[in-house]
């Protein structure tokens, strides 16, 4: 079946700007193949401009987070899956993303064994080079249920995902938390084999009102440690359930993604 491809146009022109913004980023979906228990690998494929780059699920303080709205299917089934991401640095502000090309996995749950599917989303996503803009495309395609040979561009994204901690080496990961001047205090102590190399983390809560800034990170011996702070949207009081923490180590020489801390 042929890939749907669109070209994104930038919602935000910069008058006067000598850069043009149109197709920046070329869009394809890729319709995958049927799993043996009815789930679907399909994917996204992005293709930017030279020089542009675009986000990560936690774009970091400087980035814009893509969102997508899919229909076809309940958005419940839906999986992004996220390949290893680069850290870009640009005026003392850090962001996580990519450049040149990225294939994000696509896994959707429990579809009948050997029914095509139609499926669409609108994805709304961040590109940055000099300026940041806010992108947006709609992508339609079928997902084929009578194919069952992998898709080889998917199945090498998948093999780029990071690193379970088991698959690391972590052996133990511990947080703790301390009131604040807004918020509170989050220390993050990873044990692990020392990567030697510009360790960065990225720490997630599942609730989207809480922010959690851009870790400072440090090995101190064989432990990685980060530390920052977390507020909630509203300025008010939350518990913060150390467990459902999602951190993820990058800049070294493996990019390793950890679910869940102890006290």
């Amino acid at each position: 079946m042929k890939h749907m491809i669109a070209s994104v146009l930038a919602l935000l022109p910069l008058a006067g700007h000598a850069e043009s913004y149109e197709n920046l980023v070329q869009a394809e979906f890729r319709s995958g193949w049927r799993l043996p228990n009815g789930d679907h690998m399909a994917a996204l494929q992005l293709t930017l401009a030279p020089g542009w780059k675009t986000y990560w699920r936690a774009p970091g303080d400087a980035g814009i987070p893509p969102h997508f709205i899919w229909r076809g299917v309940d958005p419940a089934q839906v999986q992004v899956e996220w390949p290893a991401p680069e850290i870009f640095w640009q005026s003392d502000m850090r962001s996580v993303g990519y450049e040149h090309e990225v294939v994000l996995p696509i896994r959707i749950r429990n579809l009948p064994k050997g029914q095509d599917k139609p499926l669409k989303v609108t994805m709304n996503i961040g590109v940055c080079k000099d300026v940041c803009l806010p992108h947006q495309a709609v992508l339609s395609t079928t997902l084929p249920g009578g194919k069952s040979k992998p898709d080889a561009r998917i199945a090498a994204a998948m093999a780029s995902l990071p690193y379970s901690a088991q698959e690391a080496g972590v052996k133990n990961v511990t947080c703790r938390i301390k009131p604040a001047s807004e918020g509170l205090g989050l220390t993050v102590k990873m044990d692990m084999p020392n990567r030697k190399g510009r360790e960065e983390t990225v720490i997630e809560a599942p609730d989207p009102q809480l922010w959690i800034a851009d870790p400072k990170t440090s090995w101190q011996g064989g432990t990685l440690v980060a530390q920052t702070t977390v507020r909630h949207m509203s300025g008010t009081a939350f518990a913060l359930d150390r467990s459902a923490l999602r951190i993820t180590v990058l800049g070294g020489e493996m990019v390793v993604d950890i679910h869940g801390c102890r006290g």
